[in-house]
């Protein structure tokens, strides 16, 4: 075997490969006389088909079969031996089978980039800190109290605390508005779940009930033509409903599947706890990544971009699908390339320094981030466990994980980090 490599535009590399022809005539003939039995020609009893005939017949796709088998007996050989590792499957460009020395065959394919990480000294990043107080606590526990509260149809007008079931319309300029309408609206007054004035001017309301409200809509309204802007509400009350008592008491941690207060309030602390780790870890393993991505550039393989964004574009169909929102055709991929491009830039790079710097999962801290996903799984938890763990391949996402994790946290030790407060609000709700 002979192998011939040639660089071309990129990371495109050209492979030529050179065998012996007998290789190959010896393989096309074995392959004649495989099909001798099974070839019909009129006026030739089977099986009794001279050669000359039988190979004017089906020498050509013999040539074929036999020029393909080559191709796949050899190609891991050829590689080695031009000492080269494909991105992907490599493309077969040309065969020669007319040559009367040699079998050649060509092979396009596209490299790995050779990537040399900058000095993770050098880097400078923002990182964040946090804890769960005692008010997040309390916060967490009042917000079960009052999914838990049930409200008694009363007579007499509205205050605040109670719940009111309406009908209402706003008006801009005397115009309707799309999303400004609706029917049977259930509302917690003093809770600010609504723009301002709204609950305000639905207080000392009583039943059956029809007034007209101001409201005000925030500047920073998610809605444009909205925002900053004065709307006149026609609401009518249907029913006020007044709020009963609800104790944190045994029978109140029974409502969520806890025998008593006390474990409740201990599971649900621990869980908040876990569930701010988890999403610390990713907002600093998110800015770390951004960081490197940004101090390292290369090029990447075509191929392995193209592959990135057709699994983008088929995630997102998949989770419209899901949602009853199935895509009008196919999504253009072109809209995923800039993030596949992304992806597998970070990938080469999480790849390089987990290698140089020997960062590997070990199965405690594969079973410790299991059990941290559990936690979201309830009584199913050792369910998603054993879901896990009896499927390698499964079981590999996680060991990926868990190394991203341990590559951001040695990219974060390296660099020049500035750390910054932030309440458990803030972390977990950053839209407040």
């Amino acid at each position: 075997m002979k192998t011939s490599l040639t660089k071309l535009e990129g990371l495109k590399r050209s492979l030529v490969v050179e065998l012996p022809v007998d290789t190959f005539n010896q393989k096309t003939e074995r392959i004649i006389k495989s099909l001798a039995s099974k070839v019909r020609i009129d006026g030739f009893r089977k099986g009794k088909i001279p050669a000359s005939i039988l190979r004017q017949r089906v020498g050509g796709s013999a040539k074929s079969d036999a020029a393909n088998e080559i191709v796949t007996e050899t190609l891991v050989d050829a590689l080695k031996d031009a000492d080269v590792s494909p991105a992907a499957q490599p493309s077969l460009v040309n065969v020669d089978t007319e040559n009367s020395n040699s079998f050649i065959y060509t092979l396009e394919f596209e490299v790995f980039p050779e990537i040399k990480v900058g000095s993770l000294k050098s880097l400078t990043m923002d990182q964040i800190n946090s804890k769960v107080t005692e008010e997040d606590e309390e916060r967490a526990l009042q917000d079960l109290q009052d999914r838990s509260t049930e409200y008694k149809t009363v007579k007499r007008k509205s205050k605040e605390g109670d719940r009111l079931i309406i009908d209402f319309e706003g008006l801009l300029d005397g115009e309707s508005f799309e999303g400004g309408a609706a029917e049977g609206f259930e509302i917690v007054l003093g809770k600010g779940t609504m723009i301002e004035g709204f609950e305000k001017g639905l207080i000392d309301i009583a039943p059956k009930k029809t007034v007209e409200v101001a409201a005000t809509f925030p500047e920073d309204y998610h809605v444009e033509n909205l925002a900053g802007r004065e709307a006149i509400f026609k609401v009518t009350v249907h029913e006020v409903g007044s709020p009963t008592e609800v104790k944190r008491d045994d029978e109140f941690a029974k409502k969520f599947g806890e025998k008593d207060f006390e474990t409740m309030k201990s599971r649900m602390s621990k869980q908040m706890q876990v569930e701010l780790e988890s999403r610390l870890v990713q907002q600093n393993k998110d800015t770390a990544f951004s960081v490197l991505l940004d101090a390292n550039d290369f090029e990447v393989p075509e191929g392995s971009v193209s592959a990135e964004s057709l699994k983008l574009q088929q995630d997102m169909e998949s989770r419209m699908e899901q949602q009853g929102m199935p895509s009008k055709g196919k999504l253009p991929a072109e809209m995923f390339q800039e993030e596949a491009a992304r992806r597998v830039k970070l990938g080469l790079l999480i790849n390089k320094i987990a290698t140089d710097g020997e960062i590997k999962a070990e199965k405690d801290q594969v079973d410790a981030k299991l059990n941290e996903m559990a936690l979201q799984y309830g009584e199913s938890a050792q369910q998603m466990i054993d879901w896990y763990n009896t499927d390698p391949s499964r079981l590999a996402n996680i060991e990926s994980i868990v190394v991203e994790d341990m590559v951001a946290k040695h990219v974060a030790d390296q660099a020049k980090v500035t750390m910054t407060d932030k309440t458990f609000l803030e972390i977990m709700s950053p839209q407040n």
